[in-house]
C-alpha cells in the first residue's frame, strides 16, 4: 500500500503516558502498510533543537522563567520544522513526531498559566500554517504516569518530571481542553490500559482517521 500524500502525525500526552512505547508500534504500523515514514521528536530532532532541549530540561535550571521556557520551545520547534519536518514531507515521508505545538499550549499556556492564546500567538510565528494532520493523545491519570516514570530505572528524571502532582494534573486538564477544541484532529487514546489494548485503540483511530487517505 502506498500513500497518496505524506501526513504529519503527532503523539501527545502527559509524562509517563507511554508515548515512546506507542511510537515504536506506530512505526511498525507504517512498515506493515508500506508507508514511508520518519520518526522525530520535540524539542530536538536536529542539532540546534537538541541543544535547546538540553537547556530546557536541565534539572539545574529551576529558575527558568515560564515565558523563557515557552520561547525556547518555540525556537526549537521552528528550527526542527524547517530543517527536518518540512523537507521530509516534501520528500513524500509521513512524519511521526513525539510532541508538537499542543504540548506548548498545555504545558506553558495552561499548566504554567501563561494563557493558551498567548502561547499560541508565539507558536503561530514559529510554525506559520503547519499543523498536524492527526494527533494521537494518550490520556492517563498523572499518578499512574509518574509511577511509571519512577519505576523506569533507565529513564533520567528531567526538570518537568520534577514538577509537583498539581502541575501534572493541570497538564491533563489542558490536554482535554485542547482536544475539545479540535475533535477532528485530536484522537484521545486511553493509556491506562495494557500496551496491547492501547495499541489496538491507537490503530483503530489511525484506520478511522487516515488509512482511507493511503
Amino acid at each position: 500500500m502506498t500513500n497518496r500524500r505524506p501526513l504529519f502525525i503527532t503523539v501527545e500526552g502527559g509524562d509517563g503516558s507511554g508515548k515512546t512505547t506507542m511510537m515504536g508500534r506506530l512505526a511498525a504500523f507504517m512498515q506493515n502498510h508500506s508507508i514511508p515514514y520518519l520518526i522525530t521528536r520535540e524539542p530536538g530532532g536536529i542539532e540546534i533543537a537538541e541543544k535547546i532541549r538540553s537547556i530546557i530540561l536541565d534539572p539545574e535550571h529551576v529558575t527558568m522563567d515560564a515565558r523563557t521556557e515557552a520561547l525556547l520551545y518555540a525556537a526549537a520547534r521552528r528550527q526542527h520544522l524547517v530543517e527536518k519536518v518540512e523537507p521530509a514531507l516534501r520528500q513524500g515521508l509521513t512524519v511521526l513526531c513525539d510532541r508538537f505545538v499542543d504540548s506548548s499550549l498545555v504545558y506553558q499556556g495552561y499548566a504554567r498559566g501563561l494563557g493558551m492564546d498567548e502561547v499560541w500567538s508565539i507558536n503561530q510565528f514559529a510554525i506559520d500554517t503547519r499543523m498536524p494532520d492527526l494527533t494521537l493523545l494518550f490520556d492517563v491519570d498523572p499518578e499512574v504516569g509518574m509511577s511509571r516514570i519512577k519505576a523506569n530505572a533507565e529513564r533520567e528524571m528531567n526538570r518537568l518530571d520534577m514538577e509537583n502532582m498539581a502541575f501534572h494534573e493541570k497538564v491533563r486538564e489542558g490536554y482535554r481542553l485542547v482536544a475539545e477544541r479540535d475533535k477532528e484532529r485530536i484522537r484521545i487514546v486511553d493509556a491506562s490500559k495494557t500496551p496491547t489494548q492501547v495499541e489496538k485503540e491507537m490503530i483503530r483511530h489511525l484506520e478511522d482517521a487516515i488509512l482511507k487517505d493511503f
